[in-house]
């Protein structure tokens, strides 16, 4: 049964296809004529279709295929704070918020008053630091001059206490000498007086006997006598003597004794004047380098009276102002920024699968959409070091079991060309549409 469906449904098939061939009124030849022609016109506008297509994909693919854009990019500049370098109050607030300043322009005011009165002291300070060092600078000379003369009295009077001492010797060895001559001629005078004495003795007897005469006996008598004032006379010279050798050896021993004070004095002179002029001149050099400090500390106080006045430190559009007369800053503290307008450039966020033919130097044509799609022309010039998500607060760990894979984003940063933001019409953040042209010319040879 299944069979015999089977061919009827062929049969079937076969008389549609017959009568289909044979066209609206039944004629088999003119379906047969106008079927080769139909596909041939099918054939053509098939072709026509595929060579349009690959004309217009050509231009397309080429178009696109140098070419890599994203929309996560944006405008970024300089932010420049601005803030007192000293404490005080503010006296004056000389700009407003979006304020185009220039360079050096005044921007806040200060009370100078106490800075005026710490310059004062640190000038009054230095007059007496200069004060001292002239005195110093005097007192290094005059020291010299001191010590050397006492170098120079101490040594003449070693001199002076040596031929004293040799004098004082000399004197010694007369007074000896007078010693030695008084005792020689007490002997003598002695000797005399007993050869005297025995002739009076003699005469005495004779005298008596009168053998000789009286005028005999009295010279005997008178020779005894002389004699004997002789030994008394030269007893007393030895005694005169003897007191002028001890007055001559309490000489020689005090002549020693000021000659060792001297020579103490010389010696402690000596080793003293080096010191001395080293200490005179570290006074001065002290003195010299005092000076040095209160200059400093003078320039700090008139760098800290200059610092009242705030002024502009790049020329820029002032914002987030912070400052309003009479309050009270502190060292550090923001008041204010400036945002320099001159120098913007582009950060674009570009997926790391853009980047195989992106070098440093390509051109790149920048859509605005603040400004319905004005176009900026601008060209590479750096590639972050690494993803943004790397240098994010809680950077990814990938080293988990339930790592999935996301493409990173790498910051690229686009300089504008030269002129090309005259008017200063880009502003940090505007959102930009960067569009690299990879077959532009590079500073890169790789």
């Amino acid at each position: 049964m299944e069979e015999v469906q089977e061919q009827q449904e062929r049969r079937q098939d076969q008389d549609q296809r017959r009568n289909h061939e044979a066209g609206p009124e039944g004629d088999p030849h003119r379906g047969r004529t106008a079927n080769p022609r139909r596909k041939r016109a099918i054939r053509f506008v098939i072709l026509a279709l595929v060579v349009v297509g690959i004309i217009v994909a050509i231009p397309i693919y080429a178009y696109y295929s140098v070419r890599e854009s994203t929309d996560d990019a944006q405008v970024d500049g300089h932010v420049v704070p601005v803030s007192p370098r000293i404490s005080g109050t503010i006296i004056s607030v000389l700009v407003n918020d979006n304020q185009e300043v220039r360079v050096g322009q005044e921007l806040v005011r200060l009370d100078p008053a106490d800075y005026q009165v710490a310059l004062q002291q640190a000038r009054a300070a230095l007059a007496t630091a200069e004060a001292n060092t002239t005195e110093s600078s005097v007192n290094v000379p005059l020291t010299t001059i001191n010590t050397r003369s006492q170098v120079s009295t101490s040594s003449a009077q070693t001199e002076e206490s040596q031929a004293a001492v040799a004098a004082a010797q000399q004197a010694i060895d007369g007074a000896r000498a007078r010693l030695n001559s008084s005792t020689a001629a007490l002997a003598a005078r002695q000797a005399n007086l007993v050869k005297a004495e025995k002739d009076l003795l003699r005469f005495q007897d004779l005298v008596a006997k009168d053998e000789v005469s009286r005028q005999e006996y009295d010279a005997a008598v008178a020779a005894a006598q002389a004699n004997r004032a002789q030994v008394d006379s030269a007893k007393a010279d030895i005694v005169e003597s003897q007191h002028n050798l001890d007055e001559a050896v309490a000489e020689l021993n005090q002549a020693k004794a000021r000659l060792s004070t001297a020579q103490i004095q010389r010696r402690q002179s000596q080793e003293v004047q080096p010191k001395q002029e080293a200490v005179s001149q570290a006074r001065y050099k002290q003195a010299q380098a005092q000076v040095r400090q209160a200059q400093a500390n003078v320039d700090q106080a008139q760098l800290n009276l200059g610092y009242a006045t705030i002024r502009a430190s790049v020329d820029g559009i002032v914002s987030r102002k912070n400052a309003e007369p009479g309050m009270h800053v502190s060292a550090g503290q923001q008041i204010m920024a400036l945002v320099p307008l001159d120098d913007v450039w582009v950060t674009a966020n570009f997926k790391e699968t853009q980047l195989k033919g992106m070098r440093v130097g390509q051109a790149v044509e920048i859509s605005v959409d603040s400004y319905g799609g004005r176009k900026y022309r601008g060209h590479i010039d750096s590639l972050a070091a690494a993803s943004g998500a790397r240098f994010s607060l809680l950077p990814p760990e990938n080293a988990t079991g339930n790592y999935v894979k996301v493409v990173q984003r790498i910051p690229v940063k686009i300089v504008l060309e030269s002129g090309e933001n005259r008017d200063h019409s880009l502003r940090p953040g505007m959102s930009v549409e960067p569009t690299v042209l990879l077959n532009s010319g590079t500073n890169n040879s790789n």
